[in-house]
Order: structure tokens, then C-alpha cells, then sequence
């Protein structure tokens, strides 16, 4: 087992992964340095997924590595690996999945209470973040009365509230029109710098993957060195772009 390099956040090496016998992941390594976001960008089925919930321990891949801050995480039972990600990681994903029981400052709160923060503090954080994200005024109600672009802001200041050191965000806005998606990516990007969070964002969109310091393609389960995503438009309809990683 070798030790990854000092200044990588998150460090992988010869991930492979399969489904029923269909490879999602085909040795793919990479490093993500502190504070950097990195786009994992390739057309849908490509494996970005499957990559990011084996870097953020949701996953466990067949063989390979995953480091976390020089600790091997790929070694870590299922208790330690949830703790990992209640404490240290944030995940936005296309669907907002929130807590339907509860309001949107408790959905954007739950990390810290479930840490042990208290409700006052917890409330405080999440209200602010919600505030940020344009819906403050929105804070006591439940998910089934709100927007589903409104929820997905919810699942971004739940993020971003718990001051994870790393998030990982698997298409978070690809259920979104345009000029929402911008703006929420705008704040997300802006926030994470902001805040020294590092970041892997998975995208089949190049308007999204410009956001980021750096891009890694990735085709069929393998790392490429050039792939063709959609052009940025509002719905469907897009037409391919190149994109050198």
C-alpha cells in the first residue's frame, strides 16, 4: 500500500468497480488537492458516480485505494466510514433528498444536530446558509410545499452549513433550468473557495465543468485525455462540445 502525496485532500489509486458484471470502474487513480475543485466531467454512464461515492465511502470498490488526508479509507469499516461522512464530507446530489417530516432550516441543519451541535447553534448556521441561498423566508417549511429547485438549495446549505472539508456533488443541477442552475453553482463554486472546502463535482455539462480549477474525463470506466459533453442549454437538445482534461 503506498502512502499518498502530502497536499492531496483525496487521493485514489487503481479503482476498479463492476455491476452484475458491468464495469463502472476501470482503474481509475486520481488526486484532488486542499481547496481545489475538480470536475469529473464525461457523458452519462461513464462511471462519475460510481467514482464518487467510492471517494466519498459510500461506496467500497472492488480493488484500489482511497485516502482521505493520508488515511486509508478503503480500510474502514461501515461505522467509521459514516462517521467520516457526517463529520468531514458534504454530498449534493441531482435529487435533493430531504427529511419530508421536517422543515427546511432542520433538512439543512441535521448534520450539525446529528454531531451534536445544539439546536440554537444548529438553527443559527442553517438559517444563515438558507438566507444566502435566497431562501430564508422559506426556512419553516416542509419539503412537499416547496419548489424543487427550492429543495435543491436546501440540499446545497445542508452542505455547506456542516463546513465539510470535502463535498462531493453528483449532477446538482442537472434537474434545474439554466438560469437556476447558474446561479446556484455560482454561489456553491463561490462559497467553497470562500471557505478553503475542496470539491468534486461529476457533470455531463461543460457550463458546469468550466466552474472548476480542473477537469477529469472519464469514459466507459477509464480516465481520458479528451471528452465530448454537452453544450450548456436550458433543457434537452444540446449539441457536443470537446473538452481537453
Amino acid at each position: 500500500m503506498v502512502a499518498p502525496p502530502d497536499n492531496d485532500v483525496i487521493w485514489a489509486r487503481s479503482l476498479h468497480h463492476s455491476y452484475n458484471g458491468s464495469p463502472g470502474l476501470r482503474g481509475v487513480s486520481l488526486g484532488v488537492g486542499d481547496g481545489e475543485i475538480l470536475a469529473v466531467t464525461g457523458p452519462r454512464g461513464s462511471g462519475k458516480s460510481t467514482l464518487l461515492h467510492c471517494l466519498s465511502g459510500q461506496l467500497t470498490a472492488q480493488e484500489g485505494e482511497v485516502w482521505f488526508n493520508s488515511v486509508p479509507v478503503h480500510t474502514m469499516g461501515p461505522r467509521l466510514r459514516e462517521q467520516l461522512r457526517r463529520d468531514r464530507f458534504g454530498w449534493i446530489g441531482a435529487e435533493a433528498d430531504l427529511v419530508p417530516e421536517l422543515t427546511a432550516w432542520e433538512n439543512a441543519a441535521l448534520p450539525l444536530l446529528l454531531r451534536g451541535v445544539s439546536n440554537r447553534a444548529a438553527r443559527k448556521t442553517a438559517t444563515e446558509w438558507l438566507e444566502r441561498l435566497d431562501i430564508g423566508p422559506l426556512a419553516k417549511k416542509r419539503p412537499h410545499a416547496l419548489l424543487q429547485s427550492q429543495r435543491q438549495r436546501i440540499s446545497v446549505a445542508r452542505a455547506l452549513a456542516a463546513a465539510p472539508t470535502v463535498i462531493f456533488a453528483d449532477e446538482p443541477t442537472a434537474t434545474l433550468h439554466r438560469a437556476e442552475r447558474a446561479q446556484l453553482l455560482r454561489t456553491l463554486t463561490t462559497a467553497a473557495r470562500s471557505h478553503g472546502i475542496t470539491m468534486v463535482l461529476a457533470t455531463h455539462d461543460l457550463e458546469v465543468a468550466a466552474l472548476a480549477d480542473r477537469a477529469l474525463g472519464l469514459l466507459d470506466g477509464r480516465r481520458v485525455n479528451d471528452v465530448s459533453l454537452p453544450a450548456a442549454s436550458d433543457t434537452e437538445g444540446r449539441s457536443a462540445c470537446s473538452l481537453s482534461v
